[in-house]
Protein backbone atom coordinates (compact mmCIF):
# COMPACT_ATOMS: atom_id res chain seq x y z
CA UNK A 1 0.00 0.00 0.00
CA UNK A 2 1.41 3.59 -1.04
CA UNK A 3 1.61 6.23 1.51
CA UNK A 4 -0.55 8.83 0.20
CA UNK A 5 -1.01 12.26 1.65
CA UNK A 6 -4.37 12.76 3.33
CA UNK A 7 -4.50 16.56 5.59
CA UNK A 8 -1.70 18.81 5.53
CA UNK A 9 -1.73 22.43 7.63
CA UNK A 10 -0.58 24.56 9.87
CA UNK A 11 -1.90 26.34 13.29
CA UNK A 12 -3.67 29.13 13.67
CA UNK A 13 -1.99 32.66 13.10
CA UNK A 14 -4.66 33.35 16.29
CA UNK A 15 -1.93 31.47 18.48
CA UNK A 16 0.19 34.65 18.54
CA UNK A 17 -2.63 37.51 19.36
CA UNK A 18 -0.82 38.21 22.38
CA UNK A 19 2.54 38.65 21.07
CA UNK A 20 0.93 40.66 18.53
CA UNK A 21 -1.18 43.09 20.78
CA UNK A 22 2.58 43.56 22.67
CA UNK A 23 4.15 44.53 19.54
CA UNK A 24 1.69 47.12 19.15
CA UNK A 25 1.84 48.67 22.10
CA UNK A 26 5.64 48.08 23.97
CA UNK A 27 7.83 45.52 21.50
CA UNK A 28 9.14 46.11 17.88
CA UNK A 29 7.22 44.78 14.95
CA UNK A 30 10.55 42.45 13.72
CA UNK A 31 9.73 40.14 16.79
CA UNK A 32 5.89 40.28 15.92
CA UNK A 33 7.41 39.17 12.17
CA UNK A 34 9.60 36.30 13.94
CA UNK A 35 6.82 34.75 15.93
CA UNK A 36 4.67 35.17 12.59
CA UNK A 37 7.17 33.05 10.53
CA UNK A 38 7.53 30.51 13.27
CA UNK A 39 4.05 29.53 12.96
CA UNK A 40 3.75 29.83 9.61
CA UNK A 41 6.78 27.20 8.75
CA UNK A 42 5.45 24.86 10.87
CA UNK A 43 3.74 22.16 8.41
CA UNK A 44 1.75 19.36 9.77
CA UNK A 45 0.58 16.60 7.06
CA UNK A 46 -0.77 13.44 7.87
CA UNK A 47 -0.63 10.78 5.43
CA UNK A 48 -2.31 7.22 5.69
CA UNK A 49 1.20 5.95 7.24
CA UNK A 50 2.76 8.64 9.25
CA UNK A 51 2.19 12.59 10.99
CA UNK A 52 5.03 14.52 9.18
CA UNK A 53 5.96 17.75 11.34
CA UNK A 54 8.31 20.25 9.55
CA UNK A 55 9.15 23.10 10.88
CA UNK A 56 12.20 25.31 10.99
CA UNK A 57 12.25 29.22 9.54
CA UNK A 58 16.19 28.97 8.05
CA UNK A 59 16.89 25.26 9.04
CA UNK A 60 13.88 22.85 8.69
CA UNK A 61 13.48 19.90 10.70
CA UNK A 62 11.01 17.06 10.01
CA UNK A 63 10.05 14.91 13.20
CA UNK A 64 7.69 11.52 11.63
CA UNK A 65 5.70 9.68 13.73
CA UNK A 66 4.08 6.48 12.44
CA UNK A 67 0.50 6.43 13.17
CA UNK A 68 0.26 2.75 14.69
CA UNK A 69 2.64 4.37 17.86
CA UNK A 70 -0.34 6.36 18.83
CA UNK A 71 -1.88 5.47 21.93
CA UNK A 72 -4.32 7.56 23.03
CA UNK A 73 -5.70 11.03 21.47
CA UNK A 74 -7.30 13.98 23.28
CA UNK A 75 -9.31 16.71 21.72
CA UNK A 76 -9.45 20.38 23.65
CA UNK A 77 -11.45 23.04 22.89
CA UNK A 78 -10.89 26.09 25.09
CA UNK A 79 -13.10 29.10 24.78
CA UNK A 80 -10.86 31.30 23.24
CA UNK A 81 -9.95 28.99 20.49
CA UNK A 82 -13.78 27.70 20.31
CA UNK A 83 -14.75 31.49 19.84
CA UNK A 84 -12.60 30.81 16.29
CA UNK A 85 -13.15 27.59 15.32
CA UNK A 86 -10.57 26.08 16.37
CA UNK A 87 -9.01 22.98 18.55
CA UNK A 88 -6.35 21.28 19.97
CA UNK A 89 -4.75 17.72 19.51
CA UNK A 90 -2.81 15.90 22.14
CA UNK A 91 -1.51 12.51 20.82
CA UNK A 92 -0.16 10.02 23.61
CA UNK A 93 2.43 7.68 21.99
CA UNK A 94 4.54 5.20 22.20
CA UNK A 95 7.11 6.55 20.56
CA UNK A 96 10.43 7.25 22.59
CA UNK A 97 11.75 10.20 21.22
CA UNK A 98 8.02 11.93 21.27
CA UNK A 99 5.84 10.55 23.84
CA UNK A 100 4.00 13.30 23.25
CA UNK A 101 2.57 15.50 20.69
CA UNK A 102 0.84 18.17 20.68
CA UNK A 103 -1.02 19.99 17.57
CA UNK A 104 -2.66 22.93 18.63
CA UNK A 105 -4.65 25.72 17.07
CA UNK A 106 -6.29 23.63 14.23
CA UNK A 107 -9.57 23.66 12.68
CA UNK A 108 -12.34 22.38 14.01
CA UNK A 109 -14.40 21.73 11.22
CA UNK A 110 -11.71 19.63 9.47
CA UNK A 111 -12.48 16.24 11.29
CA UNK A 112 -9.16 15.76 12.11
CA UNK A 113 -9.81 13.76 15.33
CA UNK A 114 -12.01 11.26 13.32
CA UNK A 115 -9.45 11.06 10.14
CA UNK A 116 -7.01 10.25 12.40
CA UNK A 117 -8.68 7.59 14.56
CA UNK A 118 -9.65 5.81 11.04
CA UNK A 119 -6.36 5.63 10.11
CA UNK A 120 -4.98 4.67 13.24
CA UNK A 121 -6.66 1.51 13.32
CA UNK A 122 -5.83 0.47 9.55
CA UNK A 123 -2.67 0.75 10.00
CA UNK A 124 -2.48 -0.81 13.36
CA UNK A 125 -4.60 -3.69 11.21
CA UNK A 126 -2.47 -3.49 8.31
CA UNK A 127 0.65 -4.13 10.27
CA UNK A 128 -0.44 -6.39 12.79
CA UNK A 129 0.13 -4.44 15.82
CA UNK A 130 -1.30 -4.42 19.13
CA UNK A 131 -0.85 -2.20 21.96
CA UNK A 132 -0.12 -3.97 25.45
CA UNK A 133 -0.02 -1.86 28.83
CA UNK A 134 2.62 -3.66 31.10
CA UNK A 135 2.20 -2.19 34.83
Amino acid sequence: MAEKPLWTGTASQLKNLGAFLLCVFILPIPWALWKWLTVKCRVFELTSERLLITSGILSKTTESLELYRIRDMQVTQPFFQRLFGLQTLHLITSDATTPEVVLDYLPAGAGLASLFREHIESCRMAKRVREIDIE
